[in-house]
């Protein structure tokens, strides 16, 4: 990549990116000549398909059966789940845009599973849905949607896909510090830091669950664009908010493998070691309670019998119905000795979904001008204190073609900066203790673990925020010393994000949602009932 100045940087190539970027290139090339097309960088930091949304296996929300189905259920689902603090306006955006997003994927060559012998979809329930209403091909969406849209980004001669170049920062006009005329990225092959100019810049960078020691999230999810917003100037909200899966796969050798809710929307039974079940003692909706229901439902479980794991069981579904619905599940798990048509599956709650993030409008724009952020990594207060399954992708395709229709309207009236401050490495030398970061990476997602996980209290918060802070002075040492890596930059942002959470944890005194302490037990809407935003040192009221 040279430093050429691109009209829209996209930085991830998960749903939103990948959406964003064919949603642009069609509306643009629409309206201008030809010879006046814009261009578009897709940024990745690894392979370009390595993200969430490749592993997504349950589905994308949205109502289709009109004839059992109404907007206003799905609405009401959403609120639900939420926990009262999802905005009303941002889940009607989306949820009456879900039909029209899931044809438009459709049009672009996405096959979804269909009901047997018919030509009508397949729709499956999750947990907190009242109707099925969730479009899935098979148990591997994410998969499906991934390659069938960058199979059209591919086609398009103003999209230039840029794999292994890592975000390290924002760059933000000497003129105007609330203005973003760019990114600087760090080729990861040729560990050189570039400055890369940009009319337009947009976070598509996922979430932050890498934080936590136990995740259903590939390593890519480091909270890169959520660091980076906060470092120049934006608004952070609802980080206490951590979405767990109740269940991921329980083997020493099954690194982050999901075990899809999907599941449980067709019939399995969570159960004890010896075979009790055990949800009908927390919620009369039992296995379909929503996320964060059954994650403490097995926490709780967990800890009360002594046991590493629960199971999850769906054996007593005929096989051919299992395999034909869960293949990657049911060949995943056969690779581990595991036959989920003859017997239970162990499994453990584990870091799923980050509902907080970079505070948005619903064109997507930020707190800074040409700044946008759409995807896990914004906050648009669609989720609430919890995410309803299956919400996630539906998001990802509403808010991409919103900002996709905000940054045509106003991408001419911007120029790129004429010269952006370089780089510069010229006082810092390669470092030989590497296992400093390693150190510092582990101990951080292990006390994120044990302190601000699952179930709070506030000896544990005071703890994890003084050891936070102690291990940002190592690291801030680290990075100005030394020549950065890709491993330091993660960290860093890593770090970041943990104390976010912490301080966000720590401001909301009650049990909402996603957020449970042992000190404050129950809901205080007198008090509470609003989003816990926090504002960086450098952040300008517009």
């Amino acid at each position: 990549m040279n430093t050429e100045c691109f009209d829209i940087i996209i930085v991830g190539t998960g749903a939103s990116g990948l959406t964003l970027a064919l949603e642009l290139s069609e509306q643009i090339q629409a309206k201008t000549d030809s010879d006046d097309v814009p261009q578009i960088a897709l940024i990745s930091k690894g392979p370009i398909l390595e993200g969430s949304t490749l592993y997504a296996q349950g589905g994308i929300a949205a109502v289709l059966d009109e004839n059992n189905d109404t907007i206003a259920s799905h609405i009401n689902d959403t609120l639900n789940a939420g926990a009262g603090l999802c905005h009303l306006d941002s889940v009607e955006f989306t949820i009456e845009r879900g039909k029209e997003a899931i044809q438009w994927v459709i049009d672009k060559g996405v096959d979804f599973s269909r009901e047997d012998k018919s030509d009508e979809y397949h729709l499956t329930r999750e947990g907190g849905h009242s109707q099925r209403r969730v479009i899935h091909a098979a148990d591997a969406t994410g998969k499906a949607l991934s390659e069938g849209l960058l199979s059209q980004v591919k086609k398009k001669p103003n999209i230039k896909l840029f794999e292994h170049h890592l975000a390290v920062d924002l760059i933000l006009s000497p003129h105007n510090t609330r203005q973003c005329v760019g990114i600087y990225l760090l080729d990861t092959h040729s560990n050189q830091v570039i400055e890369v100019p940009a009319k337009i810049t947009v976070l598509a960078t996922g979430g932050a669950s890498k934080v936590y020691l136990y995740t259903s999230n590939p390593d890519s999810s480091t909270g890169d664009g959520i660091a980076m917003a906060w470092r120049a100037g934006c608004r952070i909200a609802n980080m206490e908010f951590n979405q767990f899966h109740p269940t991921c796969l329980y083997h020493p050798k099954a690194k982050s493998f999901l075990i899809s809710e999907a599941l449980r929307g067709e019939g399995a039974k969570l159960k004890l070691i010896n075979g009790t079940p055990f949800m009908h003692k927390f919620d009369e909706r039992e296995e379909l309670a929503p996320r964060d229901i059954v994650a403490q439902a097995i926490d709780y479980e967990m800890k009360r019998t002594g046991s590493d794991y629960v199971y999850l069981d769906i054996s007593h579904k005929p096989a051919e119905f299992i395999k034909d619905h869960f293949p990657t599940i049911y060949q995943r798990c056969l690779t581990f000795g595991i036959d989920i048509t003859s017997e239970p599956i162990p499994v453990v709650p584990a870091a799923h979904y980050t509902c907080g993030g970079i505070m948005t409008n619903l064109d997507g724009q930020t707190d800074l001008e040409n700044l946008f952020a759409i995807g896990e990594t914004a906050f648009t207060g669609l989720h609430g204190a919890n995410r309803m399954a299956s919400n996630s992708l539906l998001e990802c395709l509403v808010f991409a073609k919103a900002a996709a229709d905000k940054i045509k309207s106003q991408l001419r009236q911007y120029q790129c900066e004429p010269q952006l401050p370089p780089w510069d490495d010229s006082r810092v030398t390669g470092s030989e203790e590497g296992v400093v970061v390693t150190h510092n990476w582990d101990e951080l997602r292990r006390f994120m673990w044990n302190y601000v996980g699952i179930v709070r209290k506030n000896k544990r918060l005071l703890l994890a925020k003084q050891r936070v802070q102690l291990l940002q002075r190592e690291i801030d040492d680290y990075y100005r010393q030394y020549l950065i890596n890709s491993d330091l930059i993660e960290l860093r942002n890593l770090a970041i994000v943990a104390e976010l959470i912490i301080n966000s944890a720590m401001k909301r005194k009650e049990s909402r949602g996603l957020h449970y302490t042992l000190d404050y037990p129950y809901k205080d809407d007198n008090k509470f009932l609003n989003d816990t935003i926090l504002k960086p040192k450098n952040y300008q009221q517009h």
